[in-house]
């Protein structure tokens, strides 16, 4: 069983850069497909993007060229990059683990789930 710990969030002004971690522990996150959710008051959970085993990422239409996942298996750590943050961009951050090789962006496929970091774009 993995176990996933986040990092990173605050309170920011929009404009600003934050970035995100997500470290776990009891299992190596290489043979995990990781990916990064947010959720806003009041909205579901949607997807972010995702690192998958074969080292490509995948991220939703809203957020490419903003957002950068990287991984560290050395250190088992996801990162989430967040540049020119908005304040649409406001949510608790989530990373999950989904156990093998198959990406997925629909948080039900995932297995772990960390315990969420709050992300505040302030205007």
């Amino acid at each position: 069983q993995v176990q996933l710990v986040e990092s990173g969030g605050g309170l920011v002004h929009a404009g600003d850069s934050l970035r995100l971690s997500c470290t776990a522990s009891r299992r190596p996150l290489s043979n995990y497909v990781m990916a990064w959710f947010r959720q806003a008051p009041v909205k579901e959970r949607e997807f972010v993007g995702g690192s998958w085993i074969d080292g490509t990422t995948y991220y939703t239409d809203s957020v490419t060229g903003r957002f950068t996942i990287s991984r560290d298996n050395a250190k088992n750590t996801v990162y989430l990059q967040i540049n020119s943050l908005k304040h649409d961009d406001t949510a608790v951050y989530y990373c999950a683990a989904r156990w093998g090789a198959v990406p997925s962006i629909t948080a039900n496929r995932y297995d772990y789930w960390g315990q969420g970091t709050q992300v505040t774009v302030s205007s």
